[in-house]
């Protein structure tokens, strides 16, 4: 396992982490399950492990508590807010008041007095910067939090973010939890840019693209992936963008397959390869899934096998641009991008 500095935080993180969204109901993982995951994850030197509140309504949380039990100082340990948890209209977002509610919530399910990052999980674009970081420094010198961070924001929210906690004397974000993978590569132009430049820390979420780059799915084979049955459109062939998928996937086997590596290997490697990239986040469901990503601890990809993978596919370029969860809101609402008369 290789270790990178998170950031300008001083804090050793390993290149892959464990990403808990799995856990429980979603992955169909057990409290064992979920435990024997974690064992074997710390075993192999990994040492940030990833959550959410909403993963389950609080599930996961739950359960990477459990798992941690008396060895929380050996962790780094991530959770994130924001996303709906539950009807009540004021029990999401990034206001003081749930903030300061929701993360007391995470702590009791988590079982620790602190975690060690905590992440918008979206940007909330009904709240401003200036009352988010606000509460945020103010978790963070109750020693409720050691940093903060953004998950999936468009650059110019991150840019826009660090301008206000320095006009307002608040503490700055200091990671950004982007989706990237090969078939997914449009932060490289502008998110990655910006992170480099002010310093954050980027933990990669779904580097293995919903399974895509997993090895499992092939052109002429039934796609049977767990994440094909909750978001079967994602995989759908007469889609173009998911055909185009297909397509890229057949010729980054043949790439991985002369290198003499996994198609798993290829992917992680690749995202860890990028010096913007702190850590690229796994999401096994089972032990067997964790040993097939552990596999890729100590990839390292040549000058050749980037150079193919861009000739795959070019820098920049998302493959499903319908799935980007970074796009300014009036890319998504027609309404916000038409004057009225």
């Amino acid at each position: 396992m290789h270790y990178r500095t998170l950031g300008r935080t001083g804090v050793q993180v390993s290149t892959l982490a464990l990403g808990a969204m799995n856990f429980g109901q979603i992955g169909r993982t057990t409290q064992d399950e979920a435990t024997a995951i974690v064992d074997a994850a710390l075993e192999a030197g990994i040492n940030l492990i990833d959550t959410a509140d909403m993963y389950g309504q609080g599930e996961s949380e739950e359960m990477v508590g459990k798992a941690i039990a008396g060895r929380r100082d050996d962790l780094v340990l991530a959770t994130k807010a924001t996303m709906p948890m539950g009807d009540e209209r004021n029990h999401r977002g990034s206001s003081r008041r749930w903030l300061v509610t929701e993360l007391d919530n995470s702590l009791r399910r988590l079982g620790v007095d602190h975690v060690d990052l905590y992440q918008i999980h979206r940007w909330d674009p009904t709240t401003s910067d200036e009352e988010t970081l606000s509460a945020l420094t103010d978790l963070q010198r109750a020693g409720k939090i050691r940093y903060f961070g953004s998950s999936t924001f468009p650059a110019y929210r991150i840019v826009q973010a660090e301008w206000a906690a320095r006009e307002n004397h608040l503490s700055r974000y200091v990671t950004e939890q982007p989706s990237y993978s090969i078939l997914q590569r449009g932060i490289e132009t502008h998110v990655l840019p910006v992170t480099e430049q002010y310093g954050l820390g980027v933990l990669a979420w779904s580097p293995l693209a919903s399974g895509w780059l997993s090895g499992a799915v092939r052109a002429g084979q039934e796609i049977t992936t767990s994440r094909a049955t909750v978001v079967p459109a994602r995989f759908d062939l007469s889609i173009p963008s998911n055909q185009a998928r297909l397509d890229a996937v057949e010729k980054l086997a043949k790439v991985a397959d002369a290198a003499g590596l996994t198609m798993i290997q290829l992917a992680l490697g690749f995202v860890t390869a990028h010096p913007a990239v702190t850590s690229a986040l796994i999401g096994p469901r089972t032990l067997e899934h964790l040993h097939s990503q552990l596999a890729a601890a100590d990839t390292v990809l040549s000058a050749d096998l980037l150079d193919a993978i861009d000739e795959i596919v070019a820098p920049g370029t998302d493959l499903a641009p319908a799935e980007k969860f970074d796009a300014p809101p009036s890319l998504l609402d027609p309404s916000l991008r038409r004057r009225l008369a």
